[in-house]
């Protein structure tokens, strides 16, 4: 995941995700940018008829970014569920503890 200038439009994200990162928006992967202030996101992918966008903006708190190696990090579908939902997904709380089978 890279920062970017959100003012550069869509064709810019495509162009710099194919620069930059080496990949292409139209492999199937998903794409996540984060605000400069945490509480939005924008993700972009191909759905095989266009690209897509979604943007996601928290009410309250900030949206618990991974730290990035090479300019970018992989995420699992679990984990991009909970970064979208607010939840930090890197210690994510289970609301029971499991018990011992006696």
């Amino acid at each position: 995941m890279k920062q970017f200038d959100a003012h550069q439009g869509g064709r810019r994200d495509d162009e710099a995700q194919q620069e930059e990162g080496g990949f292409q928006a139209f492999s199937g992967h998903v794409f996540v940018f984060r605000g400069k202030r945490g509480d939005l996101v924008k993700l972009l992918w191909w759905d095989g008829d266009g690209l897509c966008l979604l943007a996601k903006r928290l009410e309250r708190g900030r949206f618990i970014w991974p730290r990035t190696e090479q300019g970018m990090a992989v995420l699992t579908p679990a984990q991009l569920s909970m970064l979208l939902e607010g939840i930090d997904w890197r210690r994510p709380v289970r609301s029971w503890q499991p018990q011992v089978a006696g």
